[in-house]
């Protein structure tokens, strides 16, 4: 194990969740990522935790519930964090162990490299972009989306929150992913219309753009290469909520690149992500195993009238 590894290890559960001796501090993680659970483990007991590591099976999807004997001891927790090859954000296990007062990261799918070059950032100057970002999210109503290569799609906001992904999260219940960086939001159901051309990644990175249709609310048609064609057999394997246009988000991390890692292509700054599938667990209705965000390079954003970003560049 690296000292880098180590050190960002160290970064993570000191500036970002302000792991306290003696509290409850769990690491859930499967065998592709043991390495980085095991950095984790490691440092967490020598700050003085009640450190737990358990390896589960890895899961099949994202969003996966994970095993009842995990859950039960997420639940307990005063502190989380899950480098796991699926996502375990979007499970109702996650929610209700923030619900329980628990606080954490989640790091689905993360890399020593994506570890080593995305968590020592300026938290504080990340946190103020995207708490501007959310509050503007939370008082819009109605959001339009173009880019230059055919993107136009539109979608209401109303009665829905922006949600903050700052790295900070050291109040009882809050929490995020690591590496972070975002500022998202649900969409309301039923109300996006359109068409958005993922053109950053969503499969991985791409070979050619994806081209989604979307009709009150759900992609309705899928066009492209062989990426997807790959997303259409996973939806397929879900059932049509998969189609949900569940989440709106904004990337906010400077030191983010494009890998084909969604943990860290949705945080690069100056592209934006669309979502389908479940957003039950930030706002949203549909709860279904299954989310997958699509990221859009160089979007022009704007909301109520108003331009937030232009062909990627912030204007706030």
């Amino acid at each position: 194990m690296s000292e880098k590894l180590r050190n960002s290890a160290k970064i993570a559960l000191r500036d970002c969740l302000a792991l306290k001796p003696g509290e409850k501090f769990i690491v859930i993680t499967d065998e592709h990522k043991r390495e980085i659970a095991q950095a984790f483990f490691e440092i967490g007991r020598k700050m003085g935790a009640e450190a737990v590591l358990m390896e589960m099976i890895p899961r099949q999807i994202h969003g996966e519930e994970p095993p009842e004997s995990v859950y039960r001891a997420w639940l307990v927790s005063d502190v989380f964090v899950c480098p796991t090859t699926k996502s375990l954000t979007h499970t109702r296990a996650r929610e209700n162990a923030v619900k329980a007062g628990a606080r954490g990261a989640t790091l689905p799918n993360v890399t020593k490299e994506m570890m080593n070059r995305c968590i020592s950032v300026d938290y504080r100057k990340m946190e103020e972009r995207c708490n501007k970002l959310c509050d503007i999210l939370t008082k819009g109503k109605m959001v339009h989306i173009t880019t230059k290569i055919g993107t136009d799609l539109t979608f209401s906001l109303e009665g829905r929150k922006g949600e903050p992904d700052t790295g900070i999260y050291t109040a009882p219940g809050s929490f995020g992913n690591l590496p972070a960086g975002e500022a998202y939001i649900a969409p309301l159901e039923e109300t996006a219309e359109g068409v958005f051309i993922v053109d950053g990644a969503m499969i991985g990175v791409m070979d050619k753009p994806i081209k989604i249709k979307v009709e009150k609310g759900f992609a309705t048609d899928i066009s492209g290469g062989k990426e997807a064609k790959e997303l259409v057999e996973l939806i397929g394997k879900v059932g049509p909520d998969a189609r949900n246009i569940a989440e709106f988000g904004i990337g906010l991390n400077e030191n983010a690149i494009f890998t084909g890692n969604v943990l860290e292509d949705e945080k690069i700054y100056n592209t934006i992500h669309i979502a389908l599938g479940n957003n039950a667990h930030f706002g949203g209705v549909v709860d279904v195993p299954f989310h997958m965000d699509g990221i859009i390079k160089q979007p022009t954003v704007e909301i109520d009238g108003k331009l937030i970003i232009k062909e990627g560049v912030h204007l706030i």
